[in-house]
């Protein structure tokens, strides 16, 4: 699902719920797929809708809370564009709530859409095609009517000018058109792919007539406030430091049973900050209200502070059981010096989890073992029959511990004296044929390559668990260097995948599908812009991609990953880091929130409220 991808944010403005927006499988088998016959008010990947035709509101929300006052968020790095569909520029992501999509998801189910700018939506039983009947009176923010034309030339646009991810995304649809004026129909280029229904109702839809008017170029960055349609606008820009959104009060979709309960805050301000340190001091003096804290180290040492102890700032740590994908120090492969799958292996023995787990984390981290970590859906256990049989036609193409074993990244005893998995890493190049140079760097006797490389990211707070990883490999004869870049030369380079380590984040879904593609998807691994970084070029992945896709039930669906996953697991391409099941918040004590949380997601700037809002509404 596109809305899955993890854009390396700390924080994904572009969605209105703070989560990891993936959620863990529901253990046992899903219902059988429901039939879709005639205009539907919901669509399901699997089994039945959780709501109704006519309900009020949804379940984890306050239909009745008041509006009004401020929510003030933060982000690290800079912006200088407005435009996130595109791959120029350093966009900010504050602009996702401007946009509606034809659909939305709920988080209280697995993968559930429900319409949104969709009044109904039609489909057949084998998904071959899908139709959306708009709201008739859906309109923009300059009161124009939104029309099936828009849904048209939203799609056309972002396939030949956005981002290369829409080109991927879409590959599937074979024809987008207008029926009517409120009717719209994508045709596919295949069928029985369950997920491409629900994908096209991610689409965020653009205003045809702004765009084509008074020479504005889409492709072009822009710092001019875009029109939208959904419940907030752009009223503040302040290019690299702040963005504020102000509620559109006469927001044609407010009463929508999907929107009930929502969109509280009359503005949303966020502040963009280049250094944490500084961040984190401005949340304690006030500047903004809300933090999800991604630091173990900060989360452990830097809230001593009185604004905590005296309740003025609320502290909370929230347990979840959401997929938590797949963070590490990634390989690009397209590098010399990583195209050889020993020396991929060889350096992994050079991280040491467990020390910088108990120095850096308090010990709070997981190690990540899968590319699925937390889900029903992980490599975690040896290949049943069932998993076996979709894994046996690739025997030939495959390592033989993917049949044979079960995947673990090398482990210590925490103490710090790694010098047993150093001398594995040591004996694993010495065999691959990497002998000492002259300089202490490791060369391949047949090729030259030296065993060298940088590692580079943008994010300082890494900064203090990559050193002693950095420091082993020069013991075992790997020369590796760690530079830190600005937020912008780090996105370009990204886009680009100019760069040898960095360190990443790959988010997965309840339900995962066609974003595999873009992830892993040997089309895609050219693709500037893309999110192939690790520069996956495997017929085997490419093949168990398919199968996730085109998988009909749940249970197909879970055998497909854990397959998948198996196969990425020892391909080396990563050095697995860790994971959280929890959110880390903290905000000033001036919110009120739902009774009841969603079950895979944390929603905050749309379900919460501002207390004074309450007081003087007289509730």
């Amino acid at each position: 699902m596109l809305k899955h991808i993890l854009f390396l944010s700390a924080l994904l403005f572009s969605m209105p719920a703070l989560a990891q927006m993936t959620a863990s499988a529901p253990s046992g088998s899903a219902p059988k797929a429901a039939q879709t016959a005639g205009p539907v008010h919901a669509l399901a990947m699997h089994g039945a809708a959780r709501y109704g035709a006519n309900f009020k509101n949804l379940d984890y929300v306050n239909p009745d809370a008041p509006k009004g006052g401020t929510f003030r968020q933060f982000a690290m790095g800079t912006f200088d564009s407005l435009n996130p569909f595109i791959v120029k520029g350093n966009a900010t992501g504050a602009v996702g709530m401007i946009y509606q999509s034809l659909m939305e998801q709920s988080l209280d189910e697995p993968f559930t859409k429900y319409g949104q700018l969709a009044k109904t939506i039609e489909v057949p039983e084998d998904r071959s095609w899908i139709i959306f009947n708009l709201y008739p009176e859906a309109k923009w923010h300059d009161g124009t009517a939104l029309t099936a034309d828009d849904v048209v030339w939203t799609y056309n646009t972002l396939i030949t000018e956005g981002s290369p991810i829409y080109r991927v995304y879409y590959s599937h649809v074979k024809s987008a058109e207008a029926l009517s004026p409120t009717r719209v129909k994508f045709t596919f280029d295949m069928a029985n792919n369950r997920e491409l229904p629900l994908i096209m109702g991610e689409l965020n839809i653009l205003p045809k007539h702004y765009w084509t008017s008074e020479g504005r170029k889409f492709g072009e960055t822009t710092l001019t406030p875009p029109l939208g349609s959904g419940p907030y606008k752009v009223s503040v820009v302040k290019p690299g430091d702040t963005v504020e959104l102000t509620r559109v009060k006469d927001w044609w979709a407010k009463d929508l049973p999907i929107n009930r309960g929502r969109y509280n805050f009359d503005t949303l301000t966020y502040t963009y900050f280049r250094d944490e340190t500084v961040a984190i001091e401005a949340f304690f003096g006030g500047r903004y209200d809300f933090r999800s804290e991604a630091s173990a180290k900060v989360w452990n040492t830097a809230y001593n502070v009185p604004q905590v102890k005296d309740g003025r700032i609320k502290k909370e740590m929230i347990p979840n059981h959401l997929p938590q994908g797949a963070q590490g120090f990634i390989y690009n492969t397209r590098r010399k010096v990583f195209q050889d799958i020993e020396v991929r292996k060889a350096l992994a023995y050079a991280f040491d989890f467990e020390w910088s787990n108990k120095q850096f984390a308090f010990g709070n981290y997981s190690r990540t073992h899968s590319y699925f970590s937390n889900t029903e859906m992980a490599a975690e256990a040896f290949p049943d029959a069932a998993e076996l049989k979709i894994l046996e036609p690739f025997r030939d193409k495959l390592p033989p511990e993917v049949f044979s074993s079960i995947y673990k990244p090398p482990v210590t005893d925490g103490t710090g004296n790694i010098r047993e998995n150093l001398k594995t890493a040591s004996d694993i190049l010495t065999h691959a044929g990497y002998v000492l140079g002259k300089d202490g760097v490791r060369i391949n006797e047949k090729t030259g390559t030296r065993l060298e490389f940088e590692f580079v990211t943008d994010n300082q707070l890494f900064e203090r668990w990559v050193a002693p990883f950095i420091q082993n490999l020069n013991k075992i004869g790997v020369k590796a260097t760690f530079r830190i870049v600005d937020n912008a030369q780090y996105e370009n380079r990204m886009k680009k995948f100019d760069y040898d380590m960095t360190v990443m984040t790959m988010g997965q879904s309840v339900s995962p599908g066609n974003e595999q593609l873009d992830y892993w998807g040997s089309a895609n691994v050219d693709n500037v812009g893309g999110h192939n970084y690790m520069g996956v070029k495997n017929p085997v992945v490419d093949d168990l991609i398919r199968g996730i896709i085109g998988a009909q039930t749940r249970e197909d669906l879970v055998l497909h990953c854990r397959a998948l996953d198996r196969v990425l697991q020892w391909s080396y391409l990563m050095i697995p880091n860790w994971y959280l099941s929890a959110w880390r918040i903290a905000h000033w004590d001036k919110f009120g929130k739902p009774a009841k949380s969603a079950e895979y997601g944390l929603s905050i700037a749309d379900t919460w409220w501002a207390k004074d809002a309450g007081k003087a509404a007289g509730k």
